[in-house]
């Protein structure tokens, strides 16, 4: 399916509970094969690998981020979001950013070991760490391994500022934490919310939670004096952009307090992927949502130069952003990120044994897959 070539309908059947409808090959792959060929089946059983990680804090050089830092405490992400940007980090481990993304997971399992360790050393910098930065910190299997948690607890106790970005609704299990760390302003949660129609959300996004269960989220979160911000990402030209006053709005009566948003991108496999889910479920709308996206970048299917990429050009993204800043303004909203937090807080944590065996400073580094 090249570039301007016209969309190609897919064969494919979907499968419950899956967003990709194939397991196409990376780029990485000199060879590949297609998911069991399109024949119907049942949908795979998703598979949790747990491995120790030799760093945990990664750093971003991607100029158009707004944070420095993250954790993710999970590689692949059960959501299923067809559009997920970080598919092509899947690549890297030589798994198809497709159905592999969904159901071949990795939890670090000494995440909050690793961090400590990271957060003892003499030369380490305080700088608030972002966490879901590229998959979700609170997609289901957290429910049972409790990474999440407990790199939450070790950041409290250190008193070191976080930010979350998630579209689970588990965040709020973790409410005692958070709300301690928010009243000492070490602490901000953006909660994505792509979609008020259920049909959309079931195909788009199968395994993350509803836009009710997560305007629930924003409520108990901001009763808990946490200050929440809403996502609205991706936008997806003629087919959830009408979605977007409705949910800044019934966000706000939630009790969020900023907000932000960013246009659909589709790097890497993301692109084959999203046209294959498109052309599947959407076939009528299907040309009209690529003939837009390719207005928003130029006449192409994605534009990955830093400062384009998160909001597009031309006239349909500059009409974005004036609803967009229109209805934030009607609202009493701010407008992208939230102050900072505190950083004078921070206490390094005690070394512990075994801290000599952690790898150098040197911690990964990497750009946004977008």
């Amino acid at each position: 399916m090249g570039e301007n070539n016209d969309l190609i309908i897919s064969q494919r059947s979907a499968r419950k509970g899956r967003g990709a409808l194939s397991n196409r090959g990376s780029r990485f792959q000199p060879t590949s094969a297609a998911w069991d060929d399109g024949i119907e089946g049942p949908s795979p059983v998703t598979e949790c690998r747990a491995v120790d990680a030799r760093s945990i804090i990664s750093r971003n050089r991607s100029p158009d981020i707004p944070f420095e830092q993250s954790i993710n405490p999970y590689q692949g992400c059960e959501h299923g979001c067809i559009y997920c940007y970080a598919r092509p980090s899947h690549a890297y481990l030589d798994l198809s950013p497709g159905v592999d993304f969904e159901t071949r997971l990795t939890c670090k399992r000494n995440a909050a070991r690793q961090l400590r360790r990271e957060l003892a050393r003499p030369g380490y910098r305080c700088r608030s760490i972002t966490l879901g930065a590229n998959t979700d910190p609170y997609q289901p299997v957290e429910k049972a391994q409790r990474i999440t948690r407990q790199v939450l607890e070790v950041l409290r106790d250190c008193a070191h500022p976080v930010t979350i970005i998630t579209k689970g609704a588990l965040v709020t299990r973790d409410v005692d934490i958070l709300a301690d760390m928010a009243a000492r302003n070490l602490c901000r949660v953006a909660i994505s919310i792509t979609t008020l129609d259920d049909d959309l959300k079931r195909t788009m996004e199968p395994r993350a939670a509803s836009a009710s269960a997560r305007l629930a989220a924003v409520q108990a979160l901001s009763d808990a004096g946490v200050p929440v911000a809403v996502l609205f990402a991706p936008v997806i030209p003629a087919l959830n952009d009408v979605d977007m006053e409705s949910i800044l709005q019934r966000a706000q009566q939630a009790g969020a307090v900023s907000a932000n948003y960013l246009l659909l991108r589709l790097p890497l496999e993301v692109r084959e992927l999203f046209f294959e889910w498109l052309g599947q479920h959407y076939p009528l709308r299907a040309s009209h949502v690529i003939s837009l996206l390719r207005q928003c970048h130029g006449g192409a299917d994605y534009d990955n130069r830093f400062g384009h990429r998160m909001r597009g050009t031309g006239t349909f993204a500059q009409l974005l952003e004036q609803r967009f800043r229109l209805c934030c303004k009607q609202l009493g909203l701010q407008r992208g990120e939230a102050p900072p937090t505190r950083t004078d807080l921070f206490r390094p944590p005690a070394p512990t044994a075994g801290d000599a065996r952690a790898t150098p400073s040197s911690a990964a580094q990497y750009e946004l897959f977008s």
